[in-house]
């Protein structure tokens, strides 16, 4: 299953975002423990400017979102922390956005 998230990034916050993001890029192998754990297949991330300021435009490929959301949350890898501290920090509210065309072959 595939889900996209449109998010604001907190004004200033964009540098640091990418930052992060390159610094993902760089600890594949790390991300790749914590899918395992989360059902995750694979994920991008993309930031685009808005008409109110940048966005980020993430999109997860998963098993199961509802296991991989319990494995983030009590997740013991030291990324995971990382990664969530870092998104709150950059990352305003998603915006409430349901897809208007959804076909998979499942």
């Amino acid at each position: 299953m595939l889900r996209i998230s449109f998010s604001a990034i907190k004004p200033g916050k964009e540098a640091r975002l990418r930052a992060w993001l390159a610094e993902l890029n760089e600890r594949a192998d790390e991300v790749r423990a914590t899918f395992r754990d989360e059902t995750v297949r694979a994920e991008q991330a993309f930031i685009i400017d808005g008409p109110n300021g940048p966005m980020l435009v993430y999109a997860i490929e998963a098993a199961d979102f509802e296991r991989g959301a319990a494995a983030f949350a009590n997740s013991r890898h030291p990324i995971e922390a990382e990664h969530r501290a870092i998104m709150q920090e950059c990352v305003g509210p998603g915006l409430n956005v349901s897809p208007v065309y959804n076909v998979s072959d499942n």
